[in-house]
Protein backbone atom coordinates (compact mmCIF):
# COMPACT_ATOMS: atom_id res chain seq x y z
CA UNK A 1 0.00 0.00 0.00
CA UNK A 2 1.43 3.41 -1.04
CA UNK A 3 1.06 5.40 2.19
CA UNK A 4 2.27 8.56 0.45
CA UNK A 5 -0.69 8.45 -1.91
CA UNK A 6 -3.05 7.77 1.00
CA UNK A 7 -1.65 10.81 2.85
CA UNK A 8 -2.10 12.97 -0.22
CA UNK A 9 -5.69 11.80 -0.57
CA UNK A 10 -6.42 12.56 3.08
CA UNK A 11 -4.90 16.04 2.72
CA UNK A 12 -7.05 16.64 -0.34
CA UNK A 13 -10.11 15.53 1.61
CA UNK A 14 -9.33 17.83 4.53
CA UNK A 15 -9.13 20.84 2.19
CA UNK A 16 -12.34 19.98 0.35
CA UNK A 17 -15.56 21.98 0.48
CA UNK A 18 -17.40 18.97 1.88
CA UNK A 19 -14.96 18.71 4.76
CA UNK A 20 -15.45 22.41 5.61
CA UNK A 21 -19.22 21.92 5.61
CA UNK A 22 -18.89 18.93 7.95
CA UNK A 23 -16.68 20.91 10.31
CA UNK A 24 -19.34 23.64 10.54
CA UNK A 25 -22.00 21.02 11.21
CA UNK A 26 -19.86 19.52 13.95
CA UNK A 27 -19.65 22.90 15.68
CA UNK A 28 -23.43 22.94 15.99
CA UNK A 29 -23.91 19.32 17.14
CA UNK A 30 -22.41 17.06 19.81
CA UNK A 31 -19.57 14.86 18.59
CA UNK A 32 -20.62 11.52 17.14
CA UNK A 33 -19.90 8.80 19.69
CA UNK A 34 -20.45 5.09 20.26
CA UNK A 35 -22.52 4.00 23.26
CA UNK A 36 -19.22 3.71 25.16
CA UNK A 37 -18.44 7.35 24.45
CA UNK A 38 -15.73 6.61 21.90
CA UNK A 39 -15.67 9.57 19.52
CA UNK A 40 -15.96 8.72 15.85
CA UNK A 41 -14.20 10.61 13.07
CA UNK A 42 -16.08 11.18 9.83
CA UNK A 43 -13.72 9.02 7.81
CA UNK A 44 -11.12 6.34 8.53
CA UNK A 45 -8.19 5.59 6.25
CA UNK A 46 -5.08 3.35 6.42
CA UNK A 47 -3.35 6.20 8.26
CA UNK A 48 -5.65 5.62 11.22
CA UNK A 49 -4.37 2.07 11.67
CA UNK A 50 -0.88 2.46 10.23
CA UNK A 51 0.76 2.26 13.67
CA UNK A 52 -1.25 -0.81 14.70
CA UNK A 53 0.23 -3.35 12.29
CA UNK A 54 -3.05 -5.18 12.83
CA UNK A 55 -2.75 -7.34 9.73
CA UNK A 56 0.36 -8.84 11.29
CA UNK A 57 -0.64 -8.68 14.98
CA UNK A 58 -4.13 -10.10 14.52
CA UNK A 59 -2.88 -13.13 12.61
CA UNK A 60 -5.30 -15.64 11.17
CA UNK A 61 -8.49 -17.11 12.65
CA UNK A 62 -7.63 -19.95 15.01
CA UNK A 63 -4.25 -18.44 15.87
CA UNK A 64 -3.09 -16.38 18.85
CA UNK A 65 -4.29 -13.76 19.78
CA UNK A 66 -7.54 -14.98 18.17
CA UNK A 67 -8.70 -11.47 17.23
CA UNK A 68 -10.23 -12.88 14.05
CA UNK A 69 -11.91 -15.90 15.67
CA UNK A 70 -11.00 -18.97 17.70
CA UNK A 71 -11.51 -21.53 14.92
CA UNK A 72 -9.60 -21.61 11.61
CA UNK A 73 -12.80 -22.16 9.62
CA UNK A 74 -15.36 -20.45 11.90
CA UNK A 75 -18.87 -20.75 10.40
CA UNK A 76 -17.64 -22.36 7.20
CA UNK A 77 -17.00 -25.40 9.42
CA UNK A 78 -20.20 -25.22 11.48
CA UNK A 79 -22.70 -22.58 12.52
CA UNK A 80 -22.91 -21.23 16.04
CA UNK A 81 -25.20 -23.09 18.45
CA UNK A 82 -28.71 -21.66 18.27
CA UNK A 83 -29.63 -21.79 21.93
CA UNK A 84 -32.92 -20.09 22.84
CA UNK A 85 -33.20 -19.30 26.55
CA UNK A 86 -36.46 -20.71 27.96
CA UNK A 87 -38.11 -21.54 31.24
CA UNK A 88 -41.43 -20.70 32.91
CA UNK A 89 -44.09 -22.18 35.14
CA UNK A 90 -43.71 -25.85 35.98
CA UNK A 91 -41.16 -28.34 34.71
CA UNK A 92 -43.84 -29.81 32.43
CA UNK A 93 -44.62 -26.39 30.89
CA UNK A 94 -40.96 -25.78 30.12
CA UNK A 95 -40.43 -29.33 28.84
CA UNK A 96 -43.12 -28.68 26.21
CA UNK A 97 -41.37 -25.45 25.14
CA UNK A 98 -38.01 -27.27 24.82
CA UNK A 99 -39.52 -29.95 22.62
CA UNK A 100 -41.21 -27.28 20.50
CA UNK A 101 -37.93 -25.41 20.02
CA UNK A 102 -36.00 -28.57 19.17
CA UNK A 103 -38.67 -29.42 16.60
CA UNK A 104 -38.22 -25.93 15.10
CA UNK A 105 -34.47 -26.44 14.60
CA UNK A 106 -32.91 -25.20 17.84
CA UNK A 107 -29.53 -26.87 18.37
CA UNK A 108 -29.02 -26.46 22.14
CA UNK A 109 -31.10 -26.01 25.29
CA UNK A 110 -30.83 -23.07 27.70
CA UNK A 111 -32.63 -23.15 31.06
CA UNK A 112 -34.11 -20.12 32.81
CA UNK A 113 -34.86 -20.70 36.50
CA UNK A 114 -37.34 -18.77 38.64
CA UNK A 115 -36.10 -16.43 41.37
CA UNK A 116 -36.71 -18.79 44.34
CA UNK A 117 -34.58 -21.44 42.59
CA UNK A 118 -31.86 -18.86 41.91
CA UNK A 119 -31.89 -17.70 45.54
CA UNK A 120 -31.91 -21.16 47.13
CA UNK A 121 -35.51 -21.17 48.38
CA UNK A 122 -38.04 -23.93 47.94
CA UNK A 123 -41.43 -22.99 46.49
CA UNK A 124 -42.86 -23.47 50.00
CA UNK A 125 -40.72 -20.67 51.47
CA UNK A 126 -42.60 -17.47 52.44
CA UNK A 127 -40.23 -15.37 50.29
CA UNK A 128 -41.15 -17.47 47.24
CA UNK A 129 -44.78 -16.37 47.35
CA UNK A 130 -45.82 -14.79 44.05
CA UNK A 131 -42.55 -15.67 42.32
CA UNK A 132 -42.87 -19.41 41.67
CA UNK A 133 -42.43 -20.12 37.96
CA UNK A 134 -42.68 -16.43 37.01
CA UNK A 135 -39.30 -15.56 35.42
CA UNK A 136 -38.17 -19.12 34.88
CA UNK A 137 -38.97 -22.70 35.73
CA UNK A 138 -39.40 -23.79 39.36
CA UNK A 139 -36.97 -26.56 40.34
CA UNK A 140 -37.26 -27.73 43.94
CA UNK A 141 -35.85 -31.24 43.75
CA UNK A 142 -34.53 -34.02 41.56
CA UNK A 143 -38.14 -34.89 40.76
CA UNK A 144 -38.62 -31.54 39.02
CA UNK A 145 -35.39 -31.94 37.05
CA UNK A 146 -36.57 -35.37 35.91
CA UNK A 147 -39.81 -33.83 34.65
CA UNK A 148 -37.96 -30.94 33.02
CA UNK A 149 -35.91 -33.24 30.78
CA UNK A 150 -38.44 -36.03 30.32
CA UNK A 151 -38.04 -37.44 26.81
CA UNK A 152 -34.93 -35.33 26.09
CA UNK A 153 -31.73 -37.43 25.89
CA UNK A 154 -29.14 -35.51 27.89
CA UNK A 155 -26.32 -37.55 26.40
CA UNK A 156 -27.14 -36.11 22.96
CA UNK A 157 -27.96 -32.44 23.63
CA UNK A 158 -25.92 -29.52 24.93
CA UNK A 159 -27.57 -27.68 27.81
CA UNK A 160 -26.77 -24.29 29.30
CA UNK A 161 -28.15 -23.47 32.76
CA UNK A 162 -28.28 -19.83 33.81
CA UNK A 163 -27.75 -20.40 37.51
CA UNK A 164 -25.20 -19.00 39.93
CA UNK A 165 -25.54 -19.22 43.71
CA UNK A 166 -27.20 -22.64 43.47
CA UNK A 167 -25.21 -23.83 40.44
CA UNK A 168 -23.62 -26.74 42.30
CA UNK A 169 -27.05 -28.11 43.23
CA UNK A 170 -28.56 -27.79 39.75
CA UNK A 171 -25.46 -29.37 38.17
CA UNK A 172 -25.77 -32.31 40.58
CA UNK A 173 -29.44 -32.70 39.62
CA UNK A 174 -28.62 -32.59 35.90
CA UNK A 175 -25.91 -35.24 36.32
CA UNK A 176 -28.25 -37.49 38.26
CA UNK A 177 -30.98 -37.26 35.62
CA UNK A 178 -28.41 -38.13 32.95
CA UNK A 179 -27.29 -41.15 35.00
CA UNK A 180 -30.91 -42.29 35.34
CA UNK A 181 -31.28 -41.99 31.55
CA UNK A 182 -28.23 -44.24 31.11
CA UNK A 183 -26.04 -41.51 29.59
CA UNK A 184 -22.26 -41.45 29.90
CA UNK A 185 -21.89 -38.64 32.43
CA UNK A 186 -18.26 -38.00 31.45
CA UNK A 187 -19.50 -37.09 27.98
CA UNK A 188 -22.11 -34.55 29.06
CA UNK A 189 -21.83 -31.24 27.21
CA UNK A 190 -23.12 -27.90 28.37
CA UNK A 191 -22.53 -24.98 30.71
CA UNK A 192 -23.48 -23.72 34.13
CA UNK A 193 -23.22 -19.97 34.49
CA UNK A 194 -21.73 -20.27 37.99
CA UNK A 195 -20.54 -16.63 37.88
CA UNK A 196 -21.38 -15.22 41.29
CA UNK A 197 -19.09 -12.18 41.12
CA UNK A 198 -21.29 -10.46 38.55
CA UNK A 199 -24.26 -11.07 40.87
CA UNK A 200 -22.70 -8.72 43.42
CA UNK A 201 -22.12 -6.18 40.64
CA UNK A 202 -25.31 -6.29 38.59
CA UNK A 203 -28.08 -8.75 39.52
CA UNK A 204 -28.23 -9.44 43.24
CA UNK A 205 -29.07 -13.17 43.26
CA UNK A 206 -26.20 -14.03 45.58
CA UNK A 207 -26.53 -15.90 48.87
CA UNK A 208 -23.13 -16.18 50.52
CA UNK A 209 -20.24 -13.74 50.92
CA UNK A 210 -17.76 -13.48 48.02
CA UNK A 211 -15.15 -15.61 49.78
CA UNK A 212 -17.55 -18.49 50.41
CA UNK A 213 -18.94 -18.23 46.89
CA UNK A 214 -15.43 -18.44 45.43
CA UNK A 215 -14.77 -21.56 47.55
CA UNK A 216 -17.86 -23.29 46.07
CA UNK A 217 -16.89 -22.23 42.54
CA UNK A 218 -13.37 -23.66 42.82
CA UNK A 219 -14.86 -26.88 44.25
CA UNK A 220 -17.01 -27.08 41.12
CA UNK A 221 -13.91 -26.51 38.95
CA UNK A 222 -12.08 -29.41 40.63
CA UNK A 223 -15.11 -31.68 40.41
CA UNK A 224 -15.71 -30.96 36.73
CA UNK A 225 -12.04 -31.51 35.93
CA UNK A 226 -12.35 -35.05 37.27
CA UNK A 227 -15.92 -36.01 36.39
CA UNK A 228 -17.16 -33.78 33.55
CA UNK A 229 -14.23 -33.13 31.21
CA UNK A 230 -16.44 -31.78 28.39
CA UNK A 231 -18.57 -29.52 30.58
CA UNK A 232 -18.04 -25.74 30.70
CA UNK A 233 -17.79 -25.17 34.44
CA UNK A 234 -18.41 -21.43 34.32
CA UNK A 235 -19.86 -18.85 31.96
CA UNK A 236 -18.22 -15.59 32.98
CA UNK A 237 -20.95 -13.10 32.26
CA UNK A 238 -20.87 -9.50 31.14
CA UNK A 239 -24.44 -9.75 29.87
CA UNK A 240 -26.06 -8.66 33.11
CA UNK A 241 -23.62 -5.80 33.59
CA UNK A 242 -24.68 -4.44 30.21
CA UNK A 243 -28.33 -4.90 31.16
CA UNK A 244 -27.63 -2.89 34.31
CA UNK A 245 -26.30 -0.01 32.21
CA UNK A 246 -22.60 -0.58 31.58
CA UNK A 247 -20.90 0.54 28.39
CA UNK A 248 -19.33 -1.95 25.97
CA UNK A 249 -15.89 -1.07 27.35
CA UNK A 250 -17.01 -1.66 30.94
CA UNK A 251 -18.66 -4.92 29.91
CA UNK A 252 -15.38 -6.23 28.50
CA UNK A 253 -13.25 -4.90 31.36
CA UNK A 254 -15.37 -6.10 34.27
CA UNK A 255 -16.11 -9.47 32.68
CA UNK A 256 -12.44 -10.20 32.05
CA UNK A 257 -11.57 -8.91 35.54
CA UNK A 258 -14.03 -11.48 36.94
CA UNK A 259 -12.32 -14.07 34.76
CA UNK A 260 -8.94 -13.12 36.19
CA UNK A 261 -10.31 -13.57 39.72
CA UNK A 262 -11.68 -17.04 38.92
CA UNK A 263 -8.48 -18.20 37.23
CA UNK A 264 -6.36 -16.95 40.12
CA UNK A 265 -8.65 -18.64 42.67
CA UNK A 266 -8.39 -21.94 40.80
CA UNK A 267 -4.60 -21.68 40.63
CA UNK A 268 -4.48 -20.83 44.35
CA UNK A 269 -6.56 -23.97 44.97
CA UNK A 270 -3.84 -26.03 43.28
CA UNK A 271 -5.27 -26.44 39.76
CA UNK A 272 -3.03 -26.33 36.69
CA UNK A 273 -4.13 -23.48 34.41
CA UNK A 274 -3.76 -25.60 31.29
CA UNK A 275 -5.92 -28.33 32.84
CA UNK A 276 -9.00 -26.14 33.41
CA UNK A 277 -8.77 -22.94 31.34
CA UNK A 278 -10.04 -24.56 28.15
CA UNK A 279 -13.37 -25.24 29.92
CA UNK A 280 -13.95 -21.59 30.83
CA UNK A 281 -16.59 -19.83 28.74
CA UNK A 282 -17.98 -16.31 28.59
CA UNK A 283 -21.38 -14.71 28.08
CA UNK A 284 -21.78 -11.29 26.47
CA UNK A 285 -24.55 -8.90 25.59
CA UNK A 286 -24.90 -7.55 22.05
CA UNK A 287 -26.36 -4.06 21.93
CA UNK A 288 -27.45 -1.55 19.31
CA UNK A 289 -24.24 0.15 18.14
CA UNK A 290 -23.54 -2.37 15.42
CA UNK A 291 -19.88 -1.59 14.65
CA UNK A 292 -18.87 -1.10 18.27
CA UNK A 293 -20.37 -4.49 19.16
CA UNK A 294 -18.47 -6.30 16.40
CA UNK A 295 -15.23 -4.65 17.56
CA UNK A 296 -16.04 -5.43 21.21
CA UNK A 297 -15.95 -9.17 20.63
CA UNK A 298 -12.70 -8.97 18.67
CA UNK A 299 -11.10 -6.84 21.41
CA UNK A 300 -12.29 -9.19 24.18
CA UNK A 301 -10.77 -12.22 22.44
CA UNK A 302 -7.49 -10.44 21.87
CA UNK A 303 -7.22 -9.10 25.43
CA UNK A 304 -8.14 -12.42 27.10
CA UNK A 305 -5.55 -14.29 25.02
CA UNK A 306 -2.85 -11.89 26.21
CA UNK A 307 -4.02 -12.12 29.83
CA UNK A 308 -3.88 -15.91 29.83
CA UNK A 309 -0.50 -16.07 28.13
CA UNK A 310 1.30 -13.18 29.82
CA UNK A 311 -0.31 -13.04 33.28
CA UNK A 312 -1.03 -16.71 33.94
CA UNK A 313 1.62 -18.38 31.79
CA UNK A 314 -0.80 -20.59 29.88
CA UNK A 315 0.98 -22.65 27.22
CA UNK A 316 -1.89 -24.52 25.56
CA UNK A 317 -3.48 -22.29 22.87
CA UNK A 318 -6.92 -23.59 23.92
CA UNK A 319 -6.34 -22.05 27.35
CA UNK A 320 -6.04 -18.65 25.67
CA UNK A 321 -9.25 -18.87 23.64
CA UNK A 322 -12.21 -16.74 24.67
CA UNK A 323 -15.24 -18.86 23.78
CA UNK A 324 -18.53 -17.09 24.33
CA UNK A 325 -22.30 -17.21 24.16
CA UNK A 326 -24.17 -14.06 23.17
CA UNK A 327 -27.68 -12.85 23.93
CA UNK A 328 -29.30 -9.89 22.27
CA UNK A 329 -29.94 -6.91 24.55
CA UNK A 330 -33.06 -7.34 26.65
CA UNK A 331 -32.65 -3.78 27.93
CA UNK A 332 -33.01 -2.46 24.36
CA UNK A 333 -36.47 -4.00 23.89
CA UNK A 334 -39.42 -1.62 24.10
CA UNK A 335 -43.00 -2.18 25.18
CA UNK A 336 -43.95 0.51 22.66
CA UNK A 337 -44.35 -0.82 19.11
CA UNK A 338 -42.98 -4.26 20.06
CA UNK A 339 -42.67 -5.32 16.39
CA UNK A 340 -39.72 -2.90 16.19
CA UNK A 341 -37.90 -5.29 18.52
CA UNK A 342 -37.65 -7.81 15.67
CA UNK A 343 -35.51 -5.28 13.80
CA UNK A 344 -33.36 -4.53 16.85
CA UNK A 345 -32.79 -8.21 17.54
CA UNK A 346 -31.90 -8.92 13.90
CA UNK A 347 -29.30 -6.15 13.89
CA UNK A 348 -27.85 -7.28 17.21
CA UNK A 349 -27.75 -10.95 16.17
CA UNK A 350 -25.92 -10.05 12.97
CA UNK A 351 -23.33 -8.11 14.99
CA UNK A 352 -22.80 -11.16 17.23
CA UNK A 353 -22.27 -13.38 14.21
CA UNK A 354 -19.87 -10.94 12.55
CA UNK A 355 -18.08 -10.70 15.90
CA UNK A 356 -17.55 -14.48 15.97
CA UNK A 357 -19.88 -15.84 18.69
CA UNK A 358 -19.99 -19.58 19.43
CA UNK A 359 -23.58 -19.61 20.65
CA UNK A 360 -26.51 -17.20 20.34
CA UNK A 361 -29.88 -16.46 21.90
CA UNK A 362 -32.18 -14.03 20.13
CA UNK A 363 -34.76 -12.27 22.30
CA UNK A 364 -38.43 -12.31 21.38
CA UNK A 365 -40.34 -9.22 20.34
CA UNK A 366 -42.84 -9.36 23.24
CA UNK A 367 -40.40 -9.75 26.14
CA UNK A 368 -40.83 -6.15 27.30
CA UNK A 369 -44.46 -7.06 27.97
CA UNK A 370 -44.47 -10.69 29.09
CA UNK A 371 -42.76 -14.03 28.80
CA UNK A 372 -42.37 -14.81 25.09
CA UNK A 373 -45.18 -16.53 23.23
CA UNK A 374 -44.60 -19.53 20.95
CA UNK A 375 -44.96 -17.35 17.85
CA UNK A 376 -42.51 -14.72 19.14
CA UNK A 377 -39.96 -17.40 20.06
CA UNK A 378 -40.27 -18.95 16.61
CA UNK A 379 -39.62 -15.58 14.92
CA UNK A 380 -36.57 -15.07 17.16
CA UNK A 381 -35.18 -18.48 16.22
CA UNK A 382 -35.97 -17.91 12.53
CA UNK A 383 -33.94 -14.68 12.75
CA UNK A 384 -30.83 -16.74 13.48
CA UNK A 385 -31.66 -19.26 10.79
CA UNK A 386 -32.13 -16.57 8.12
CA UNK A 387 -28.77 -15.03 9.06
CA UNK A 388 -27.12 -18.46 8.94
CA UNK A 389 -28.64 -19.80 5.73
CA UNK A 390 -29.64 -16.76 3.67
CA UNK A 391 -27.52 -13.69 4.45
CA UNK A 392 -24.18 -14.89 3.08
CA UNK A 393 -22.22 -13.44 6.02
CA UNK A 394 -21.12 -16.94 7.07
CA UNK A 395 -19.43 -17.62 3.73
CA UNK A 396 -16.28 -15.73 4.74
CA UNK A 397 -14.31 -15.78 7.99
CA UNK A 398 -14.17 -12.43 9.85
CA UNK A 399 -15.63 -10.49 6.88
CA UNK A 400 -15.21 -7.11 8.63
CA UNK A 401 -11.56 -7.70 9.54
CA UNK A 402 -9.39 -5.03 7.96
CA UNK A 403 -12.09 -2.37 8.04
CA UNK A 404 -10.29 0.79 9.10
CA UNK A 405 -13.05 1.72 11.53
CA UNK A 406 -13.45 -1.80 12.97
CA UNK A 407 -9.72 -2.11 13.57
CA UNK A 408 -9.62 1.36 15.18
CA UNK A 409 -12.54 0.49 17.49
CA UNK A 410 -11.02 -2.91 18.33
CA UNK A 411 -7.79 -1.27 19.46
CA UNK A 412 -9.57 1.51 21.37
CA UNK A 413 -11.87 -0.89 23.25
CA UNK A 414 -8.91 -3.12 24.08
CA UNK A 415 -6.88 -0.21 25.44
CA UNK A 416 -9.73 1.31 27.47
CA UNK A 417 -10.70 -2.09 28.90
CA UNK A 418 -7.11 -2.79 29.87
CA UNK A 419 -6.97 0.56 31.67
CA UNK A 420 -10.01 -0.46 33.75
CA UNK A 421 -8.38 -3.80 34.60
CA UNK A 422 -5.26 -1.96 35.78
CA UNK A 423 -7.45 0.15 38.11
CA UNK A 424 -9.04 -3.02 39.49
CA UNK A 425 -5.61 -4.60 40.01
CA UNK A 426 -4.57 -1.49 41.94
CA UNK A 427 -7.61 -1.91 44.21
CA UNK A 428 -6.51 -5.47 45.02
CA UNK A 429 -8.42 -7.44 42.41
CA UNK A 430 -12.05 -7.84 41.43
CA UNK A 431 -13.32 -9.31 44.70
CA UNK A 432 -11.89 -6.37 46.63
CA UNK A 433 -13.15 -3.91 43.99
CA UNK A 434 -16.67 -5.34 44.32
CA UNK A 435 -16.54 -5.07 48.11
CA UNK A 436 -15.53 -1.42 47.68
CA UNK A 437 -18.36 -0.86 45.16
CA UNK A 438 -16.09 0.29 42.32
CA UNK A 439 -17.65 -1.52 39.33
CA UNK A 440 -21.13 -0.90 40.72
CA UNK A 441 -20.53 2.86 40.80
CA UNK A 442 -19.08 2.91 37.31
CA UNK A 443 -22.09 1.04 35.90
CA UNK A 444 -24.60 3.19 37.79
CA UNK A 445 -22.98 6.35 36.42
CA UNK A 446 -23.07 5.01 32.86
CA UNK A 447 -26.71 3.97 33.22
CA UNK A 448 -27.60 7.44 34.50
CA UNK A 449 -25.75 9.15 31.66
CA UNK A 450 -27.53 7.03 29.05
CA UNK A 451 -30.98 7.63 30.54
CA UNK A 452 -30.28 11.36 30.65
CA UNK A 453 -29.26 11.25 26.96
CA UNK A 454 -32.55 9.49 26.08
CA UNK A 455 -34.59 12.06 28.00
CA UNK A 456 -32.75 14.89 26.22
CA UNK A 457 -33.22 13.09 22.88
CA UNK A 458 -29.48 12.96 22.38
CA UNK A 459 -30.02 9.21 22.03
CA UNK A 460 -33.07 8.29 19.95
CA UNK A 461 -35.13 5.22 20.85
CA UNK A 462 -37.64 4.69 18.06
CA UNK A 463 -41.19 4.58 19.41
CA UNK A 464 -40.16 5.83 22.86
CA UNK A 465 -38.80 9.38 22.52
CA UNK A 466 -39.35 9.77 18.78
CA UNK A 467 -41.87 8.41 16.24
CA UNK A 468 -44.45 7.49 18.90
CA UNK A 469 -47.91 6.13 18.11
CA UNK A 470 -50.86 5.21 20.30
CA UNK A 471 -51.66 1.50 20.20
CA UNK A 472 -53.41 -1.08 22.39
CA UNK A 473 -51.53 -3.71 24.40
CA UNK A 474 -50.99 -6.77 22.15
CA UNK A 475 -53.27 -9.73 22.66
CA UNK A 476 -52.25 -13.35 23.31
CA UNK A 477 -49.42 -12.53 25.71
CA UNK A 478 -48.14 -15.49 27.70
CA UNK A 479 -49.17 -15.44 31.35
CA UNK A 480 -48.03 -17.95 33.99
CA UNK A 481 -51.01 -19.62 35.67
CA UNK A 482 -51.35 -18.47 39.28
CA UNK A 483 -52.01 -22.09 40.25
CA UNK A 484 -48.43 -23.07 39.36
CA UNK A 485 -47.16 -21.90 42.74
CA UNK A 486 -49.79 -23.80 44.69
CA UNK A 487 -49.24 -27.00 42.72
CA UNK A 488 -45.49 -26.71 43.18
CA UNK A 489 -45.88 -26.27 46.92
CA UNK A 490 -48.08 -29.37 47.07
CA UNK A 491 -45.45 -31.36 45.19
CA UNK A 492 -42.71 -30.35 47.63
CA UNK A 493 -44.81 -31.38 50.61
CA UNK A 494 -45.73 -34.70 48.96
CA UNK A 495 -42.07 -35.42 48.21
CA UNK A 496 -41.10 -34.90 51.85
CA UNK A 497 -43.75 -37.39 52.90
CA UNK A 498 -42.66 -40.22 50.60
CA UNK A 499 -38.84 -39.95 50.54
CA UNK A 500 -36.42 -41.55 53.03
CA UNK A 501 -36.00 -38.61 55.41
CA UNK A 502 -33.35 -40.45 57.45
CA UNK A 503 -31.18 -40.65 54.33
CA UNK A 504 -31.81 -36.96 53.63
CA UNK A 505 -30.73 -35.94 57.16
CA UNK A 506 -27.60 -38.06 56.91
CA UNK A 507 -26.65 -36.57 53.54
CA UNK A 508 -27.15 -33.02 54.78
CA UNK A 509 -25.04 -33.74 57.86
CA UNK A 510 -22.15 -34.91 55.65
CA UNK A 511 -22.51 -31.77 53.53
CA UNK A 512 -22.42 -29.51 56.58
CA UNK A 513 -19.19 -31.10 57.82
CA UNK A 514 -17.59 -30.78 54.37
CA UNK A 515 -18.51 -27.09 54.21
CA UNK A 516 -17.12 -26.49 57.71
CA UNK A 517 -13.83 -28.11 56.71
CA UNK A 518 -11.86 -28.08 53.48
CA UNK A 519 -13.39 -31.01 51.62
CA UNK A 520 -14.94 -30.47 48.21
CA UNK A 521 -18.67 -29.84 48.70
CA UNK A 522 -19.73 -31.19 45.29
CA UNK A 523 -19.77 -34.90 46.24
CA UNK A 524 -21.90 -34.34 49.38
CA UNK A 525 -24.25 -32.13 47.34
CA UNK A 526 -24.55 -34.89 44.74
CA UNK A 527 -25.45 -37.43 47.44
CA UNK A 528 -27.99 -35.04 48.98
CA UNK A 529 -29.62 -34.55 45.57
CA UNK A 530 -29.80 -38.33 45.03
CA UNK A 531 -31.59 -38.70 48.36
CA UNK A 532 -34.17 -36.15 47.11
CA UNK A 533 -33.16 -33.41 49.49
CA UNK A 534 -34.69 -30.20 48.19
CA UNK A 535 -32.78 -27.27 46.77
CA UNK A 536 -33.87 -25.15 49.74
CA UNK A 537 -32.71 -27.73 52.28
CA UNK A 538 -29.27 -28.00 50.67
CA UNK A 539 -28.96 -24.20 50.44
CA UNK A 540 -30.01 -23.80 54.07
CA UNK A 541 -27.36 -26.32 55.09
CA UNK A 542 -24.72 -24.13 53.40
CA UNK A 543 -26.30 -20.96 54.85
CA UNK A 544 -25.81 -22.47 58.30
CA UNK A 545 -22.06 -22.65 57.65
CA UNK A 546 -21.39 -19.67 55.38
CA UNK A 547 -24.13 -17.25 56.47
CA UNK A 548 -25.83 -14.78 54.12
CA UNK A 549 -24.19 -11.73 52.59
CA UNK A 550 -25.52 -8.18 52.73
CA UNK A 551 -23.91 -5.89 50.17
CA UNK A 552 -22.97 -2.25 50.59
CA UNK A 553 -25.68 0.12 49.42
CA UNK A 554 -23.70 3.39 49.29
CA UNK A 555 -23.01 3.29 45.56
Amino acid sequence: MDMKKVAEQKKKWESSTLEKMLNKAKERKPAFKTLSGIELDRLYTPLDIEDLDYCEQSGFPGEYPFTRGIQPTMYRGRFWTMRQYAGFGSAEDTNKRYKYLLDQGQTGLSVAFDLPTQMGYDSTHPLAAGEVGKVGVAIDSLEDMERLFDGIPLGKVSTSMTINSTAAILLAMYMTVAEKQGADVSGLQGTIQNDVLKEYVARGTYIYAPGASMRIITDIFSFCNERLPKWNMISISGYHMREAGSTAVQEVAFTLADGIAYVQAAIDAGLDVDKFAARLSFFFNVHNHFLEEVAKFRAARRLWARIMKERFGAKNPRSMMLRFHTQTAGCSLTAQQPENNIIRVTMQALAAVLGGTQSLHTNSMDEALALPSDKAVRIALRTQQVIAYESGVTDSIDPLGGSYLIEHLTKTIEEQSEAYIEKIDALGGMVRAIEEGFPQREIHNSAYDYQLAVEKEEEIVVGVNRFQVEEPVPENLLRVDAEVGEKQRERVEALKQKRDNTAVSAALSVLEKAAEGEKNVMLPILEAVRSYATLGEISDCLRKVFGEYTAKTDV
